[in-house]
């Protein structure tokens, strides 16, 4: 790469003008794809609203996330953000706290009363959304916003389905739930509580929807057998904290609580547990801590009010006072086995948190739906059923159950129905190229530690249910934004400008980025070994 421009200056400055046919590469602006981007169920444009938010333009920043997510103060709180587990910073020194400054964003959009307006004119076509769930409220926004009248039903008595029945208030207030709701319901959804399907096909033939689609969480509990004398000591997750929204007295789990069970329900059912008076909440999980399925972040929280957990141990009966729990150990491949071993725990209440199925019954007649053994809904790659004009999405179909891979199966969902209803094909761009760790040059940046959000104290996080994770103010959520790097994107830093030592390359203005002038390039590749963001790319010369 260096040898042409040996050869230029050995010829003699005449040719220093026009030094293009000597090039073996040439330097090409591109766009490539943040990790944090890719990392993103629900397809948010991470880098672009965390560029509006540096700029300390929020409602600019907020609009960007409303286009891909409809409730960023909801997935501020309640997304376990892989993003943060991709971001490039990580290996700098540690990831932008994203979900953090998504949760500011949501959190002014609600305080100063933000709204998206819908401006595409009305399709004329209804579609009807069953679930009121986090995939089919976020599906409902985006059929309103394309223009097309949109129905919710939902069976239960409030909307949110598991943001609400499955998330205890202490990790989402449910003011935060109703606030990102009614927004969604003032763009003209019509939402129907108390209203359950029983024939997708009549409904829609009673009511001229034109297209459906289906989002019923999993709200059933798995269970299994336990021998036992008294069976009523023996509660399912699900119902705990169900009946913690729905009924008048909070559920009465009594002094000593096992929750069985190694998942983040089982950890937020531990946590409520202690809320709720329990002098002793312990998690009996049959593997270790590393193959727990729960957050660590979540485990932390819980160990550090006080739940106790038993690893590898499993429940084997239960009499009047308490368990008989065996000891496991873990095999050559990492599986728990018996070891014959029993010990036994006193306690009131056995919480069975071992995961939850969907109730698929509304299509297991539908003609062409095929639902597998698993208890999950086929879908093609547009979400549709086997059935002409009904989808399917969030816990239904085969995929991670969390409240952002449901909000976007919902937009994904909303895209692919938009197009059928207008007798076309949604087709998703192509991705750019991922922009890793490697393409960057982050010796242009300086050490900045995450923010670290603030947290309510140990007595309050074991007597109530306030919020335990506090929020940023605007000083520190400017700050983690602009620890953003920029990764695979300009964001003129004139460093490419500065360092081109042929005066080729042209500032085309704010906004508008930078210009190669190829005539007096010579290809040295200076560029883009000193872009910070990794923006440039070296491609073969064309010949």
């Amino acid at each position: 790469m260096k040898t042409p421009f040996a050869i230029t200056l050995d010829v003699g400055s005449s040719l220093l003008n026009k030094t293009g046919s000597w090039r073996t590469e040439r330097p090409v602006y591109v766009d490539r794809l943040p990790p944090c981007n890719n990392a993103c169920p629900a397809g948010e444009n991470i880098q672009q609203w965390l560029f509006h938010a540096e700029e300390g333009d929020y409602e600019q920043a907020w609009r960007e996330i409303m286009r891909n997510n409809p409730m960023p103060a909801i997935m501020g709180r309640a997304c376990y953000h892989p993003c943060e587990s991709s971001c490039n910073r990580a290996q700098l020194d540690q990831a932008v706290n994203i979900h953090a400054v998504e949760r500011f964003l949501g959190d002014q959009a609600l305080r100063h009363g933000w709204q998206v307006e819908v401006s595409a004119q009305s399709s004329g076509k209804r579609v009807l959304v069953i679930g009121a769930g986090p995939s089919g409220l976020s599906a409902a926004y985006h059929l309103a916003l394309a223009g097309h009248d949109v129905v919710i039903h939902e069976a239960g008595p409030l909307p949110g389905g598991m943001m609400r029945f499955g998330i205890p208030k202490y990790r989402l207030p449910r003011d935060v739930v109703d606030g990102e709701i009614q927004r969604i319901v003032d763009l003209g959804v019509t939402l129907r509580l108390n209203t359950k399907v029983e024939d997708i096909p009549a409904t829609m033939q009673d009511e001229g929807y034109d297209a459906c689609f289906v989002a019923i969480g999993a709200h059933v509990a798995k269970r299994v057998d336990i021998p036992t004398p008294d069976a009523s000591r023996i509660l399912d997750a699900v119902s705990v904290l169900r009946d913690m929204e729905t009924e008048s007295e909070p559920p009465m789990l009594g002094r000593r609580v096992v929750v069985y069970g190694g998942g983040n329900t089982a950890v937020d059912v531990a946590r409520t547990a202690k809320r709720l008076g329990a002098a002793e909440a312990v998690i009996v999980y049959r593997r270790t801590r590393d193959q727990m399925p729960a957050h660590d972040f979540e485990m932390d929280d819980a160990m550090e009010e006080g739940v106790v957990v038993n690893w590898l141990r499993t429940i084997t009966s239960m009499d009047d006072t308490g368990f008989t729990i065996e000891k496991m150990e873990l095999d050559e491949d990492g599986w728990p086995q018996p070891t014959g071993e029993f010990e036994t725990i006193e306690a009131d209440t056995l919480v069975m948190a071992l995961g939850q199925n969907v109730d698929t019954s509304i299509l297991e007649n539908l003609p062409g739906a095929s639902v597998k053994k698993d208890g999950v809904v086929e879908v093609g790659s547009d979400m549709m059923t086997g059935h002409p004009g009904i989808f399917a999405g969030g816990d239904m179909v085969p995929s991670e159950r969390t409240v952002t891979v449901a909000a976007g199966h919902g937009k994904k969902a909303a895209r692919h129905i938009d197009a059928y209803l207008r007798g076309g094909k949604y087709t998703p761009a192509p991705k750019h190229e991922l922009a890793d760790h490697g393409l960057l040059n982050t010796w242009y940046y300086t050490d900045a530690e995450q923010t670290v959000q603030p947290l309510l104290d140990d007595i309050r996080r074991q007597t109530t249910f306030e919020e335990v994770t506090g929020g940023l103010d605007e000083s520190n959520a400017l700050y983690e934004a602009r620890r953003c790097l920029s990764c695979g994107n300009c964001f003129e830093c004139d460093n490419c400008y500065g360092v081109c030592p042929d005066n080729s390359i042209t500032k085309l203005g704010p906004g508008k980025r930078f210009e190669f002038k190829y005539d007096y390039c010579k290809g040295c590749g200076l560029c883009a070994a000193e872009c910070p963001c990794g923006a440039i790319k070296m491609v073969p010369e064309e010949i």
